[in-house]
């Protein structure tokens, strides 16, 4: 699902290629997840920073984040927002929804918040910043914090 137009969303249509549906369809396979397949969207320069500050250079490595800190993990897409100003050398795309899931111990999860931050370079994505609530929902599971 892509966003509404507003006044921070550029509607990318002089562009070779659409920034919205390639981060769409990069996050669909990198969630099956095949992350082999996902490389097919990302730059050999690509930077990946997780919550928390966790650096990765390969959507591999999110596939295997994913798989230690999850039972399995999910994402509802609700929105995908280009930047203002898009050109081919440079598209900034904000993609955000909720994760569902279980957590390793079986006990399911809804509606954890998430935001991408991506990068897209001629058509490849070069950057990747993550964020959700993941850790604040561990850390009112573990009575440390309130939801």
């Amino acid at each position: 699902m892509h966003a509404a137009p507003s006044s921070i969303t550029a509607q990318a249509t002089d562009l070779p290629y659409d920034p919205a549906a390639l981060v769409d369809e990069y996050l669909r396979v990198l969630m099956i997840p095949d992350p082999v397949a996902a490389r097919r969207f990302v730059s050999p320069e690509l930077k990946i920073r997780f919550t928390g500050g966790r650096e990765m250079i390969d959507p591999a490595q999110c596939a295997a984040f994913n798989a230690g800190r999850y039972g399995w993990v999910k994402k509802r897409f609700e929105g995908t927002e280009v930047v203002a100003g898009a050109s081919v050398e440079q598209a900034i795309v904000y993609h955000r929804g909720t994760l569902h899931g279980v957590w390793p111990d079986g006990l399911a999860f809804e509606d954890n918040r998430y935001v991408d931050r991506y990068v897209i370079c001629h058509g490849l994505i070069v950057q990747m910043d993550v964020w959700n609530d993941s850790a604040e929902r561990l850390l009112a599971r573990a009575g440390l914090a309130e939801l």
